[in-house]
């Protein structure tokens, strides 16, 4: 004989399984909804641009950046004119004085102190009033006297040099020697100087000019002042 199955048994093994199966349906669900994340749905959005809506930039103001100027020229001084008064000046009251004669006091004689300030010798060629070498007072014109002098210098050398002094020394040929002298205030000859190929000639050509009369003396502006006068002597030594 087969035992038979209780069927309340049957029911309680059911009974376990269900509930356990409810308790893992329960943990899982609780386990997806705890993870589960819920996003809104945004439409994303885009303003319109309008190009002309541009802000105005604001305006920066320039400034001048200041340059070193050099210092302004100064300006010429203003020109004075002065103009001659034609108004009568006011006459001072003169207060009049008796003197005695015993009160007049005698003056020595007034003694004139030359000028003793050094004037520079002016070169024959550009004195304005020459001097006037003795036989050439009657000529006027300046130019003429210049002339004058000239000729009459040369020919005054001419028979007073030693030209016999060339051929002692052995010179030969044709010769120069250079005379420089000074007609001075009073129109006497002063500081001669002589430049030649020996010392004998030049020596001898400072004794002829110190020879030369005295003159008138040249004038610059109406008064007498000294004149620098040169002349060269060529002369021939023939052997």
């Amino acid at each position: 004989m087969k035992p038979k199955k209780n069927p309340k048994a049957d029911l309680r093994k059911k009974t376990v399984l269900f509930l356990q199966i409810g308790l893992i349906a329960v943990l899982l669900l609780s386990y997806f909804m705890i993870n589960l994340k819920t996003y809104d749905q945004q439409q994303a959005t885009t303003e319109k641009w309008d190009p002309l809506d541009i802000p105005e930039e604001e305006a920066i103001p320039i400034t001048k950046v200041q340059e070193d100027l050099p210092p302004p020229k100064p300006k010429d001084p203003p020109v004075i004119e002065i103009t001659e008064d034609d108004s009568p000046e006011p006459e001072d009251e003169i207060e009049t004085t008796e003197t005695s004669l015993d009160d007049i006091v005698e003056v020595d004689d007034i003694i004139e102190v030359p000028d003793s300030e050094p004037v520079d010798p002016v070169p024959f060629e550009f004195i304005e009033d020459v001097p006037i070498f003795p036989g050439c007072e009657n000529l006027k014109d300046n130019e003429e006297r210049k002339a004058c002098m000239s000729e009459k210098i040369s020919r005054f050398i001419g028979k007073k040099f030693d030209t016999g002094l060339g051929e002692d020394i052995g010179l030969s040929g044709i010769n120069r020697v250079t005379i420089m002298f000074e007609i001075d205030k009073n129109g006497e000859v002063k500081n001669v100087k002589a430049r030649g190929p020996h010392k004998l000639l030049e020596e001898e050509g400072k004794r002829v000019i110190n020879l030369l009369p005295k003159m008138e003396p040249g004038k610059q502006r109406g008064k007498p002042v000294p004149v620098r006068y040169t002349i060269p002597i060529n002369f021939q030594v023939q052997n």
